[in-house]
């Protein structure tokens, strides 16, 4: 309590310190991001680019382009423009527009910015009837986005906390039980804003608004299920321990090393991402890892003390009593779907298996990478300009290319950049520390073939001007970095999760053929979670495309999230082997009692990450979409099925090379080879290696 105190001040300045400059989502070496620093040291660098529209579907009469001359005077007379000169009116050429574009000036930080676009679209607020007037352009564009996420948060906490209120309210079945693990998540939510906090002032970590609302859906998603894990044990242990104390140290004794790997390796796939050159990505990693771990110190510290101080009677009206026999509703659920398997596991494994790649081909039907100005599922003025500008100047660009070079080559690079492919114009701009801006207009519309192919073309024949160190970029530049950056990122990101998680699951389980195959079956999810988004995001949701982020996002939660309900499952099934059970007998066991809370933590994570699909920007749509149905894969399918029947199909070889497999091939009676046919025994069968030898745990969903 009294480090909640400390933290709660400090995690309200969170917000304060949250970065959404376009220079915090691009590739820290890509040469669009190093475009975007020197322009900030360009006189007027602080400058936001504006593109007033003025549009009438049957022409512009007189009165129009005289109130759209007034307009922007009255525009020019307010703000600071770069030049110091009103804009000059560019008419498209069926007479259907006029669009001026603005660089204001004098701006000191993101809120006057966005401030300063609002006054814009005030002062252009009085225009004749039937005339359509749009303030576009990227500086309007990035001041639409800070305001819909500005918007996002509140309503992601308490959508966030509601779903996982309602869920542990059906789980526990309890007027009181579901407020203790609801309360403490809440606790590490604030804790993991406070250090976050801390760090930006420390060490200047970058936090974003998309970082931070991922942080908050990780803490909740992430703290319910350890909670789950938790309280379902300390349930069991009350029926066999009189004293609470006694029952939750057997609980934490049992499923703390679980709970730890489980966290360890959603903390290491997060912190994998350091090593990506998109600034997002890396800075989401550090971000997200405080977020994990502050649940897991929450769960494993102040939700064990206050269920022990609570007693028994947090639990009602479903107290466990000492030395009482639990229901068996939940056993015969799980027990019957164990025994499915047991019956014949090479099918259900190979059944299961074509069905994930039958979902995965879905892939080959996803979008292509989503455009900037269809980032929003609700379409902002912004945006709307853009394909008023699309439609009215088809044959050139209301977005100019920025070109930066060495201001003693300036002349020369111009030169060149206005005779190459696909130009329209180029005109010198700013000059500054050594550097001169050049404004290069496309013909292809913003983010085409067209104006990709000028974009290439660029880079490739400004490079060979000498002494020039010339730099294109731009938004559509940003883009296309983006693009090929997040290519790069997954092919180094994406193997290191993998051998992460592979070491954690190694240390934990003392074998490499079990977390080898759990790590295959997460990888499966996750190719056939994203063959879904390809059957859902453009025929069902309407989306244009996908955000190159989204495979190695996805990935990284998907397999550190997916491998947590593999790691509750093989602990559980180690532990029988550990008590005598042989590997089908441990392998039913583990998930009769651990199927209930592995269902209802898979439930709870899929709705809380399920919660971003109601946000207004569409990669966290996409994220959450990805991500939840991901999990219900894993736990009802992947977890339940596949791989309850590999671990029966390999017997004492998933333990290889560890002392589990030399124990089981020493004992008398056992087969070597896995697939020797001794499934056959009884799920329940009594004696020392048998699962009646004692009590069975009854999950009730926690």
């Amino acid at each position: 309590m009294l480090l909640l105190l400390v933290a709660v001040p400090f995690a309200g300045k969170l917000e304060g310190a949250k970065r959404d400059t376009a220079v915090d989502y691009l590739p820290a070496g890509a040469d669009s991001t190093q475009v975007a620093r020197l322009q900030e040291g360009l006189p007027g660098g602080d400058a936001i680019d504006l593109v007033l529209v003025f549009h009438r579907d049957g022409g512009l009469t007189g009165g129009d382009r005289k109130a759209a001359g007034e307009r922007v005077a009255e525009v020019a007379a307010h703000h600071d423009l770069v030049g110091g000169q009103a804009p000059r009116a560019v008419p498209s050429k069926d007479g259907t527009t006029l669009m001026y574009p603005v660089a204001l000036t004098g701006l000191t930080d993101e809120k006057e910015r966005a401030d300063a676009v609002k006054d814009v679209r005030a002062e252009l607020a009085a225009h004749p009837e039937g005339l359509r007037v749009q303030v576009g352009g990227p500086g309007a564009l990035r001041a639409d986005s800070q305001e819909v996420f500005a918007s996002t948060d509140g309503t992601l906490m308490f959508a966030t906390a509601g779903v996982v209120a309602l869920l542990l309210i059906i789980t526990y079945r309890s007027p009181l039980l579901w407020l203790v693990p609801l309360g403490v998540v809440g606790v590490a939510a604030m804790a993991a804003m406070a250090i976050v906090y801390g760090l930006v002032e420390g060490f200047d970590l970058v936090v974003t608004s998309m970082s931070s609302s991922i942080m908050t859906v990780l803490v909740f998603g992430a703290g319910t299920d350890y909670a789950l894990l938790i309280v379902s044990r300390y349930r069991e242990e009350l029926r066999r321990h009189r004293a609470p104390y006694d029952a939750m140290r057997e609980a934490l004794r049992g499923c703390g090393p679980a709970v730890l790997a489980s966290s360890g390796t959603v903390a290491a796939g997060l912190l994998c991402l350091l090593a990506a050159d998109l600034n997002s990505s890396s800075g989401l990693g550090p971000v997200g890892a405080v977020g994990v771990v502050c649940a897991l110190a929450a769960m494993m510290t102040l939700l064990p003390a206050v269920l022990v101080l609570l007693g028994r009677r947090v639990f009602w009206p479903l107290i466990p009593a000492y030395g009482s026999e639990p229901r068996s509703t939940r056993r015969g659920f799980f027990e019957a779907m164990g025994g499915s398997a047991r019956r014949r596991p090479g099918t259900v494994l190979l059944g299961g298996a074509a069905l994930l790649g039958v979902l995965a081909i879905g892939v080959l039907n996803l979008p292509g990478n989503l455009k900037q100005e269809d980032t929003f599922t609700d379409k902002p003025e912004s945006v709307a300009a853009t394909e008023t500008l699309a439609r009215a100047y088809p044959d050139s660009s209301s977005q100019p290319i920025s070109v930066m070079a060495r201001t003693a080559a300036a002349d020369e690079a111009l030169r060149l950049a206005r005779a190459t492919e696909g130009v329209a114009r180029a005109d010198a701009g700013r000059s500054g520390g050594g550097w001169t801006e050049i404004d290069v207009f496309p013909r292809g519309a913003p983010q085409s073939a067209r104006e990709t192919a000028t974009l290439h073309a660029l880079r490739s024949g400004l490079v060979r001007v000498e002494d020039a160190d010339a730099l294109v970029g731009g938004p559509s530049a940003q883009q296309l970095d983006l693009k090929d950056t997040n290519a790069r990122d997954r092919m180094l990101v994406i193997p290191l999760v993998l051998i992460a998680v592979l070491l954690i699951l190694a240390a934990l389980l003392r074998s490499l053929i079990a977390p080898l195959v759990l790590v295959v079956a997460v990888v499966a999810v996750w190719g056939a979670a994203m063959g879904l988004g390809g059957l859902f995001f453009e025929p069902v949701f309407g989306f244009a495309g996908v955000d190159p982020g989204l495979p190695l996002l996805s990935f990284v939660f998907l397999v550190a999230l997916g491998v947590d309900y593999g790691i509750f499952l093989m602990h559980r099934m180690r532990e029988e082997s550990l008590r005598g059970a042989d590997v089908p007998d441990a392998a039913v066991t583990a998930l009769r009692t651990t199927g209930g809370v592995i269902a209802s933590a898979g439930l709870v994570l899929a709705a809380t990450f399920a919660v971003l699909a109601t946000l207004p920007m569409v990669m966290l749509v996409e994220m959450g979409f990805v991500v939840a149905v991901g999990v219900l894969l894993d736990t009802f399918l992947v977890r339940t099925y596949l791989v309850t029947s590999a671990s029966l199909l390999l017997k004492r070889w998933v333990w290889w090379p560890g002392a589990l497999f030399r124990r089981t091939a020493a004992a008398p009676g056992v087969p070597d080879a896995p697939g020797s046919p001794d499934s056959s025994a009884p799920a329940d069968q009594g004696g020392p290696s048998g699962a009646g030898s004692r009590p069975e745990p009854a999950v009730r969903g926690g």
